[in-house]
């Protein structure tokens, strides 16, 4: 297929999932550089992730400036790690009050991150570029095993703003809790990143939260036979969880930017071209691509 076809099903795409900079970690492109290359294929819409802050003031900043002459729509959001504070909710109350859209609960502070990497010690994660305190542990868990009050706070926060609830990189042992609240809320938007990379989460568990409205997001940059990093999947792999779970209930974003790997357009084009050439067809595509990612933020394509 030809890289005109590729583009075609590009157009109206989501990424939900796109490390710019700046940021501690070493990163290929700023949000500009990020949106603008996304935006020559029609992309509807990119999210902008960081580990340590909201990126939320950053979009701002640049909308005037440059993004205003776009048609790609650009947000921002918070992950919950220890330099926002963890499970903050003022600091979750001022990025979607100021239009963010994603809460990412723990990720690099989760406890199923910082195990994977005790083990995993020739992954690929990136590493600070500066100095920086060692990351410690944020659980939604008290002592006794049930969820802290912040927990209910901040899904109250993200209920009222119509934002997304991504688990992050969370255990099922702690998505399981935090998805109950939320359902209990009227909380529908949510999302469950790569399961099988750092939160080992089974087929089956990924089938349950899908049952339970949550979407199912795989990391293209995991996919990309031409990245250089050495811990590539087949694109197998990613047709049988699609399979298995349901293209009505699978998302995919590119978790990249990080400096070491291909851009995010190269990153879409190439797995695209991938699941083509494995059977996908492409209404699926066209689903898992842009159409649940649209839905999720509420735009149109």
């Amino acid at each position: 297929m030809s890289e005109t076809q590729v583009d075609a099903l590009l157009n109206g795409a989501v990424d939900l999932h796109y490390h710019s900079g700046p940021s501690p970690f070493p990163r290929r492109m700023d949000v500009v550089d990020a949106a603008k290359l996304y935006d020559q294929v029609g992309f509807a819409a990119a999210v902008m992730k960081s580990h340590h802050h909201t990126t939320v003031f950053e979009v701002l900043a640049l909308q005037p400036i440059a993004l205003h002459q776009l048609s790609i729509r650009v947000f921002g959001g918070i992950a919950l790690n220890g330099p926002v504070g963890g499970l903050n909710p003022r600091a979750v109350d001022v990025s979607l009050r100021m239009g963010g859209k994603v809460v990412w609960f723990p990720t690099m502070s989760s406890r199923a991150h910082l195990v994977y990497h005790q083990v995993h010690t020739d992954s690929p994660f990136p590493k600070a570029s500066v100095p920086l305190m060692e990351e410690a542990q944020i659980s939604v868990l008290d002592g006794d095993g049930k969820l802290r009050s912040e927990v209910g706070e901040i899904l109250e926060i993200i209920r009222d703003t119509g934002a997304i609830l991504s688990f992050g990189h969370m255990g099922i042992d702690e998505v399981v809790p935090v998805l109950k609240l939320a359902k209990s809320m009227g909380i529908g938007r949510m999302i469950l990143s790569h399961p099988d990379f750092v939160q080992q989460i089974s087929v089956d568990d990924a089938k349950m939260l899908a049952a339970e409205g949550v979407f199912i997001e795989h990391c293209l940059g995991m996919y990309n036979d031409l990245s250089p990093r050495h811990d590539v999947w087949p694109i197998e792999r990613l047709v049988h969880w699609i399979n298995e779970v349901g293209p009505e209930h699978t998302i995919l974003g590119s978790d990249v930017g990080q400096k070491s790997n291909p851009s995010g357009l190269d990153t879409y084009r190439r797995v695209v071209e991938l699941l083509l050439g494995a059977g996908m067809k492409e209404n699926d595509l066209l689903a898992v691509l842009g159409i649940h990612g649209r839905a999720l933020l509420g735009i149109e394509k």
